[in-house]
Parts: C-alpha cells; sequence; structure tokens
C-alpha cells in the first residue's frame, strides 16, 4: 500500500500512528501542502479533493480517502492491536471523542481555510491565526471536561488501552501546539497524550521527526 502524507498534516499524522501501532510499514509518497503540491494534476488524480491523507491499497482500486475512514478500515482489516472498545456504547465514545477532534476542530485550521481567510477575505494573518487558536482551545476545553469527568477514562481517553481517541487526541495537541495554544492548561488532555507519546508506535510518527519537518515550528 501507498500512503501520501507530509510532515505537516495533522489528518496524515493520525494515519501514521495507527500504522505504526498495527505495525503496518507503507509506501510513502510526499506531497508538499506548503507549496500547493495538493493542487498538481497528478495528486488531485488520486484525490479530487486535494486533501491528505490518501492511501492506495494493493488491490488496484481506488484510492481511500479521509482520516478516519482510513483509520477505521485499517482496524477493520488489521484488527491487532484493537483500537476500538469491544462494547457498542465503548466505541460511541471513543468515535464521539475522535470527531470533536476530526470533524469540528481540525477543519478550521487547514491550509485551504487559512489561505481563504487571507487572501480572499484579506483577514489579517494576526487574526487568521487567532481564529485557529479559538477554535483550537473550544476543542480542547471540551476534551478535557469530557476526559476529566467520565469514569471511563483511564490511562488513556478510553481505559488503559490505547484508542482511536487517543490518537486523535495527540493530533489535537500536536496541531495546536503549532499555533502556539498552551496545551498545559488542559491537565487531563496533557497527561493522556504525555502518556500516549511514550508508546514508541505513537512517539515515531510525530510530525516533526518525518522527513522534510523543521527542527521546530515557528
Amino acid at each position: 500500500m501507498k500512503l501520501y502524507t507530509f510532515w505537516r498534516s495533522i489528518a496524515t499524522y493520525r494515519v501514521r500512528m495507527v500504522m505504526n501501532l498495527k505495525g503496518l510499514n507503507p509506501e510513502v509518497e510526499y506531497v508538499d501542502l506548503l507549496k500547493g503540491h495538493q493542487h498538481a494534476g497528478d495528486y488531485a488524480a488520486v484525490n479530487p479533493q486535494r486533501l491528505l491523507p490518501s492511501l492506495v491499497l494493493d488491490d488496484n482500486g481506488p484510492p481511500l480517502f479521509q482520516s478516519m475512514a482510513i483509520m477505521e478500515y485499517l482496524e477493520e482489516t488489521h484488527p491487532n492491536p484493537p483500537l476500538l472498545p469491544k462494547d457498542a456504547r465503548g466505541r460511541a465514545r471513543v468515535r464521539g471523542l475522535c470527531q470533536i477532534v476530526v470533524s469540528d476542530a481540525h477543519p478550521l485550521s487547514v491550509p485551504r481555510i487559512r489561505n481563504y481567510l487571507t487572501r480572499t477575505l484579506k483577514v489579517s494573518e494576526d487574526a487568521m491565526n487567532e481564529w485557529v487558536r479559538h477554535w483550537q482551545v473550544e476543542a480542547l476545553k471540551t476534551l478535557e471536561a469530557l476526559l476529566a469527568r467520565d469514569k471511563a477514562t483511564g490511562r488513556y481517553c478510553h481505559g488503559d488501552q490505547l484508542t482511536l481517541a487517543d490518537v486523535c487526541l495527540c493530533g489535537q495537541a500536536v496541531g495546536s501546539s503549532f499555533f502556539k495554544v498552551d496545551v498545559g492548561q488542559f491537565p487531563t488532555v496533557t497527561r493522556i497524550v504525555e502518556a500516549a507519546q511514550k508508546n514508541e508506535a505513537i512517539a515515531r510518527a510525530h510530525p516533526l521527526k518525518q522527513p522534510g519537518a523543521p527542527a521546530e515550528v515557528h
């Protein structure tokens, strides 16, 4: 299988974490989002939405797209280690935590949104960054409240085993830090992210450990 990826893509970071946890080592192809390579004809033919990630399987079928769909596909086809709880209520909780990140917060910070704000609506760079930070903080506040109050929270988001919720939470924390959000103000989130990042498969997927990444994000 082939994964289209880029160090700065938080959505692809989520997929890398799952692939690492499941021991998958795909061929990779880099698409530089910051240089607009996602709009080039070759990649547009792979994913008409021109977003990362895309995953091409070995069956010669159409590429998979959208990180949550890819992660659930990998969970179904490579069930070990399991990243969803066995019970329906637990799976719903984990998916709900994931959706706060992948549906509500992350889409408001991606390059196409930032570029539309600054280039089309002529919003200043400072105002655009404040917009992003506002929605990142709102998501983190909600995640903190849910994780802190619920007895289902353990070492990780759901009990003491890693789930897709931890994958999404790590993505949220790292993505927020790129926009200078102090994630440390959310103690339960911080505790869980730090615990998850001690896992070698999670740590190895970090954006700043990918080819082409800077030493730090300014």
